[in-house]
């Protein structure tokens, strides 16, 4: 059985397929070959094809795959401009999301704040990232890109004896070009989801070594 989110990710790629824009390689940017559309996107190979979403390799047929093929629709060639950084409750019409984009964004990532640290390079390699603009402030943080033109920056605060551990997630300037309010929010959570993997991953291969 189809279940409805299957069915969203199917709309959108029948949409998009039925007249594919001749630009979607540069736009998204993108590899295309036999209208398949190759690049990464939250932290993985993403391949778009008729037949579906993957990344790597696995079928994306949930969330994630809504907003890849919502990304696939929305691109256009454009340069992502980083700076000035927006927050979330910056972006119009984001005050219905704006809870949700706090609890599953930045506060879900507040316990593994000590783990992120280390593995802070590992994610950002992942990620296709860099280091943050001068300025930004946090104990550590890091540019991530979970679509190629969208990117999200990620202030880190760790505990200390007066202050609890504290994360920031700010957007990319023009992040709103290439996707609606509501995908910008689902983005910063599941990148926020894939952070937290990659930091688990990294205990768990530092644990086994010792």
């Amino acid at each position: 059985m189809t279940g409805a989110y299957e069915k969203i990710v199917r709309h959108n790629l029948d949409r998009l397929y039925r007249d594919l824009p001749k630009d979607l390689e540069r736009a998204l940017p993108a590899r295309h070959r036999e209208r398949r559309f190759v690049f990464p996107a939250f932290g993985q190979r993403c391949v778009i094809a008729p037949d579906g979403i993957t990344l790597d390799g696995r079928l994306q047929t949930g969330p994630v795959g809504i907003l890849i093929s919502l990304y696939a629709l929305h691109a256009e060639p454009r340069e992502t401009r980083l700076q000035p950084l927006r927050a979330f409750k910056e972006f119009p019409d984001s005050m219905p999301y704006a809870g949700a984009f706090a609890a599953r964004t930045e506060q879900a990532l507040v316990p593994a704040v000590a783990a992120i640290g280390p593995v802070a390079g590992r994610i950002v390699e992942a990620f296709g990232g860099h280091s943050a603009p001068e300025g930004v402030g946090g104990d550590f943080a890091f540019v991530l890109y979970p679509l190629p033109r969208i990117a999200l920056c990620y202030i880190f605060y760790e505990a200390d004896e007066d202050f609890p551990a504290a994360a920031t997630c700010l957007y990319s300037a023009n992040a709103d070009r290439f996707l609606p309010t509501d995908a910008l929010a689902d983005v910063g959570e599941y990148t926020s989801s894939r952070i937290l993997s990659l930091a688990a991953q990294g205990a768990a291969a530092e644990k086994s070594t010792t």
